[in-house]
């Protein structure tokens, strides 16, 4: 059990060197007001005066104090060449320098205090010394502000709370021990540090309390309700101690002293308690309540690690390994977006979105619900009126009254139709094209980790491939014309799905023969101006020219044969009109995959290395981002970290345990 401490001192080290705070390692956090005696307490421990002294807030920043029992000088001597000193002291930022003097210890804590904070103010950054001495037991303790109410000096206004704020940063570790000291001299009730305990430990299974400077409570007083739990309860325990008056330390007594005059108070005054309180059994029991913490605390706390290994072992196979060779790296590279970028639209990408269609779906989704919705809702006959069909009849005819339907003026309605079907099949252009971009950052994001850490060949690489994009999309949108022009060029009425005109004209005839009589029907076609009814008219000129004295009707009915050559048109073009939408409808989304989408799958490699495999462009493209390069070494760093850890964890076998 013994040998935990050091163990956990040694992961401390560890995890210090790279700076990170992801374990959260087992230590006894000291908590208590200012001036009430948390660096006596302390020093007591150790049993050297070593801690800086004053009025007001002396301790501003967090001291973790590591203390390591070793065997005496004599010992020392007779088995090794080591350290000529009795009890010694080390600073981690003093690596090589070793204090045998602990008024210099005294003294770089107050320098290095200085160092980062300013007259009176705190930092949270700590400060880490170890101490090495046969007279300590094996502990690991933190030294923290004491808590303060009004700010003096040049300490900021909201100095209570970052100084509360701290320490909760270290007594919410559910790996801590918290050592809360509180002077005999106050009220128990309102000592801030068992407030702070009470916060982050509800139930009290981390918190001890200390009650300190016992010989100064008033005449005729005494701790022993406190002492006995009767007024606050803790769970870990209450333990009483003397601390050294300001006229000691003047004096320069010593501590092996105060804790002979500690010892003669206790027994005079609180017999019964007598073993149970004071500095020495203060160490004893802090010793061993951190062992039984460490061992509580060592399943998980091993889990953790393995943990954290497994996940910045991965964080770091993303960054990939410095470039050596850059035409290698850039080739692979380059090939990789490429062929991930064509698996994304044939749908083999290793990384498939689950929120949203994307890549060959897309365009799939594209080309048969979007585009082919669209022109499935374009009415055949949408924006001719049977005004416009009679008035192309009455154009295409001339001067002479027309005895058929004349073909020119099915033609002109017709091609008016068709060309309807050319904006929306730009519009699926465009769409795909889009897409198509989109992908670019798909695979930016999703595929290849590597361009994250190249900021300008990913840049070239999304330049090059919406350049070929950009140079494609005009050459499809001129197929996509021409395919309309096509149709628009030659209105081939023997289509084999096309409907003889004269099988139109007969079935026209036929229906009205059997809904007309046929005296009624040539009645009507020999005086149509005997019609009446609010039917609008047709011709050219938008009012009526009145060539006689009489008037003569602005409007009229229809006559049965105008309404049959009307119905006949109708029926020809929304046949006709069916067959080309038919052929566009298909030949759109095949010219779109020829001329954009698989001309782009198959040059864009090609285009890539021709572009960016280049010489003088390797260096440059090659340059890594400094987040990606100061993140390798940090995750590198934190990985030797956490495998020294394992090492360090493995060492102890199950019974050291117990």
């Amino acid at each position: 059990m013994e040998t935990l401490i050091p163990i956990i001192n040694r992961l401390q080290e560890v995890f210090l060197t790279v700076g990170a705070e992801v374990i959260q390692l087992p230590q006894i956090v000291v908590v208590g007001s200012q001036s009430s005696g948390k660096s006596s307490v302390l020093e007591s421990l150790v049993g050297r005066d070593f801690l800086p002294r004053g009025s007001g807030i002396v301790t501003r920043r967090p001291l973790v104090l590591q203390l390591v029992n070793v065997p005496p000088l004599e010992e020392r001597r007779r088995h090794e060449h080591g350290i000529k000193a009795e009890e010694w002291g080390t600073f981690l930022h003093c690596k090589n320098q070793i204090f045998t003097d602990f008024s210099d210890i005294r003294k770089e804590i107050e320098e290095e205090t200085e160092r980062t904070t300013n007259n009176k103010g705190i930092s949270p950054e700590p400060i880490h010394l170890k101490i090495y001495s046969p007279n300590v037991l094996n502990l690991t303790l933190v030294d923290l502000p004491g808590i303060t109410k009004v700010p003096v000096g040049d300490q900021p206004e909201d100095i209570e709370t970052q100084v509360q704020e701290m320490i909760l940063s270290f007594i919410s570790n559910p790996n801590s021990l918290i050592l809360c000291v509180s002077p005999a001299n106050s009220d128990l009730a309102t000592s801030d540090a068992l407030k702070l305990a009470r916060e982050v430990d509800p139930d009290g299974r981390r918190t001890l309390l200390v009650v300190s400077k016992l010989d100064l409570m008033d005449a005729g007083t005494d701790a022993l309700e406190v002492l006995l739990g009767r007024v606050i309860p803790v769970r870990l325990g209450i333990i009483g101690v003397v601390n050294r008056s300001q006229h000691d330390l003047n004096t320069q007594k010593t501590v092996a002293d105060a804790c002979r005059d500690e010892q003669a108070f206790l027994q005079r005054y609180y017999p019964s308690l007598a073993s149970r309180c004071g500095s020495r059994y203060l160490a004893r029991t802090l010793s061993r309540l951190l062992m039984h913490h460490i061992r509580d605390c060592l399943p998980e706390l091993k889990t953790r690690v393995t943990v954290l290994s497994a996940q910045y072992q991965a964080r770091l196979s993303s960054y990939g390994q410095p470039v050596e060779d850059h035409s290698a790296t850039l080739l692979q590279i380059v090939t990789k977006f490429a062929t991930d970028y064509c698996n994304t639209i044939e749908g083999t990408a290793r990384h498939i979105q689950t929120s949203e269609l994307c890549g060959g779906a897309r365009i799939c989704y594209i080309f048969h619900e979007t585009f082919g919705r669209t022109l499935q809702s374009i009415d055949p006959l949408g924006g001719l009126t049977e005004l416009d069909i009679l008035t192309a009849i009455r154009n295409a005819t001339g001067p002479r009254p027309a005895l058929f339907v004349p073909e020119v003026s099915f033609e002109l309605l017709v091609k008016r139709q068709i060309k309807r079907l050319e904006e929306p099949s730009l519009r699926c252009v465009e769409l795909v094209h889009e897409e198509l971009q989109r992908i670019i950052q798909h695979c930016s994001s999703y595929s290849t980790q590597e361009l994250l850490r190249f900021p300008k060949l990913h840049d070239s690489i999304v330049e090059v491939v919406t350049s070929l994009l950009r140079k494609r999309l005009p050459i499809t949108n001129d197929m996509v014309h021409n395919l309309v022009a096509i149709e628009l060029a030659y209105i081939n009425t023997k289509h084999p799905d096309f409907t003889d005109a004269a099988q139109v004209s007969a079935s026209v005839n036929s229906q009205q023969t059997d809904s007309l009589d046929a005296g009624k029907r040539w009645k009507n076609d020999k005086m149509p101006s005997e019609d009446t009814g609010p039917v609008p008219g047709f011709g050219s000129p938008t009012k009526a020219v009145n060539l006689l004295d009489t008037a003569v009707p602005v409007s009229r009915k229809l006559s049965a044969r105008e309404q049959r050559d009307c119905e006949v048109i109708q029926r020809l073009i929304k046949c006709y009109f069916l067959i080309v939408r038919k052929n566009i409808q298909d030949s759109v989304p095949k010219t779109v995959m020829h001329f954009l989408v698989n001309f782009v799958k198959e040059r864009l490699q090609s285009e890539l290395v021709g572009q960016l495999y280049k010489q003088p462009l390797l260096q440059d493209l090659l340059i890594e981002s400094q987040d990606t390069a100061q993140q390798r070494t940090e995750v590198s760093q934190m990985l030797e970290a956490l495998k020294k850890a394992n090492n360090i964890i493995s060492e102890i076998r199950e019974t050291h345990l117990w």
